[in-house]
This record gives C-alpha cells, structure tokens and sequence, in this order.
C-alpha cells in the first residue's frame, strides 16, 4: 500500500490539494542529529519554479512532529509534515465525469468507488514525492560516506535539455526525459540473491513515483547487444574494482563496492494546455478535454533529487539489516 521497508519503514500519506502531505519512518536510528535546515537542499531542488515547472508555489518547510528531541533524532517513529497553502480544488472539478488520458483519474474512481480526492491527482500525485525526499534526508545522513547524485540527461529525446523543454513550453506540450542516478563510496555486499536483490529493491520504490516507466542498471538494454567478452567486467584490485562497470556495480543481486548506477525513463505529464479527446461518463460520449490547473510541462527536471531519495532509502535499509549501521547513531 503506502509503505515501504523493513527496518526503515517509511509510510507516506495526504492529497495534492488537501491539507497536508508527509511521511513517518519508523526505525531511524537514535542520536542523529536533524534540524528542518538539513532539508532545505534536497527539498529546493525538487521546488518548481523553473521554466518547465508547475507555477504552482509552496513553501515546502518542513514539521517535525515526532520522533525528534532537542535536535536529535530517538528512535521513536519520527514524522514529517508539509502544509498545503497554494490549492485550487476547483480546478479539478471536471475530471470525475472527464478523466484524463494517461492519469489514474479513471482508476482511481473505479478502484475506489468515486470516493477518493481527485484535485490535483489526489494520493496519485506527484507532490507525495516530497514525502520520499523528507525520508531520504535521514536516509543519506545515515548512509555516509555513499554520496548519490542524479542528473536529467535527457528530456524528450534531445540531449540539449533547455532547448526541449523550451519547444515543450512553447506548443503547450509536455516531454519525458531520462534521469542517471549513480552512488560511489559503495560497500560490498548490500542485497540478497534473487527477491531482495538491490536492483528489485530500487526499482520497487522507484517505481512507486509518478510518471517512472522503465529503469536500467549498467549497460541496461545495451547489454543485449554485446557479447560477454565486452559485456564482463575485469576485476583489477583485491577491492574488486573493475575496468569497466557494465554490471552497474551490482553481481548477483550483491553490491560489488563500484559505482551503482542506473537510469529511469520519465513518461511526459499526463496534463497538457492543448485540447484532448476522451470519455465522458455523464454524458456517455467521447468529448474534447481542456485542462485547467497548473503543471509541469517536464516533470523530469524535478527528479533527480526524488530518485537520489528513494535510492537512499533503499540502501539505508539494506545497511541496518547488514548492521551497517547502528541503532545509535555515532554522532549522538
């Protein structure tokens, strides 16, 4: 359902335009020292304001309601909210008799019984993944010295990413894009064969964000194409660092102590300014769909920082399962 996790659990809750969004992780450890100034890096980048991005602004200032004590972090379920200020419902009237090509304004009706909130996409939306960028703000503290970095290297199939999302911007269109994500400092040994794999892990919660439609690890769908002379990687220390890092850092399901590195493919947000066909349940027919509201003509100039969190998440897990890492922190 909304939960992710074994030992750091992170239950995520809210609606885009209802009052509040957040997350509780269970199973942080005690002592960690956390204020909401260490989320203004993380949760900056994931804010609109971009040409390509929502023109929709909140302040995005993260409450701490449990589980922190006099700046440290207790062991306890800590929770994180997010007010809601800038909503407009009402823009989101039409969209129960006329759901939108490409969203889950159709699903989420039929899967619930027209009962969920649909402004703004509801508990569909992608403004949940704030709650996931909250959880990987502890979730890097805990796994340093591993740093992860993600970047947008292609949005609508052109390397040249202003130059896309500026066409997109201009025919009231939106693009997808590919987003790389890579994590160095790596240990070995994080993952289990087959299930709990660290690639089955990753994709699990990646996939659990909007508009994500395919991931490769490595040479991905390029390893098809290659023949195993090529595709293998040397090992060329006792470290077992290899030549090159086909295999994305990851042998067997178990992290190898390279880089991991792995990238997503981002589908173009389902609302778009130009005029659209699709059903109408009141009226029994096919009709012209116009969007109102505000959205991201490329969703995938916000995601790096989303897909660097759900990667921490993963791999703080996967840490405290190892005993990794303590559940004391060190710095308390």
């Amino acid at each position: 359902m909304n939960s992710f996790g074994r030992i750091f659990r992170i239950s995520i809750f809210g609606e885009s335009h209802g009052k509040a969004v957040g997350v509780t992780v269970d199973g942080c450890p005690a002592g960690l020292a956390l204020s909401p100034a260490d989320f203004e890096s993380d949760l900056s980048r994931r804010k609109s304001g971009a040409k390509g991005t929502t023109p929709r602004k909140e302040t995005d200032l993260p409450a701490l309601i449990s589980g922190v004590y006099e700046g440290k972090t207790t062991g306890a379920p800590l929770t994180i909210l997010f007010e809601n200020a800038n909503i407009k419902p009402s823009d989101y009237n039409n969209l129960v008799k006329q759901p939108r090509p490409g969203h889950a304004d159709f699903v989420a009706v039929k899967k619930f019984g027209g009962f969920a909130d649909y402004s703004g996409g509801g508990h569909f939306s992608g403004r949940l993944t704030l709650a996931l960028v909250a959880a990987g703000v502890l979730a890097k503290k805990l796994i340093a010295p591993i740093n992860i970095n993600s970047q947008i290297i292609e949005a609508g199939g052109n390397k040249n990413i202003e130059e896309a999302v500026e066409k997109a911007v201009k025919s009231s269109d939106s693009i997808g894009g590919i987003v790389e994500c890579r994590a160095s400092a790596m240990p070995v040994g994080l993952g289990e064969p087959f299930f709990d794999a660290v690639e089955s892990l990753i994709s699990h919660l990646v996939f659990a964000i909007p508009a994500i439609k395919g991931i490769e690890f490595g040479s991905g769908f390029e390893a098809a194409k290659m023949p195993g002379s090529l595709h293998n990687d040397p090992i060329i220390s006792p470290k077992g660092t290899t030549k090159t890092n086909n295999s994305g850092g990851i042998n067997g399901g178990i992290t190898n102590g390279n880089d991991l590195v792995f990238r997503i493919a981002i589908k173009p947000t389902s609302s778009i300014g130009l005029a659209q066909k699709t059903f109408n349940f009141e009226s029994n027919t096919v009709e012209e769909l116009k969007i109102v509201g505000r959205h991201d003509a490329c969703i995938a100039l916000r995601m790096p920082p989303i897909i660097e969190a759900a990667t921490a998440i993963v791999l703080a897990d996967l840490m405290l399962l190892e005993h990794q890492i303590k559940r004391v922190h060190p710095a308390g």
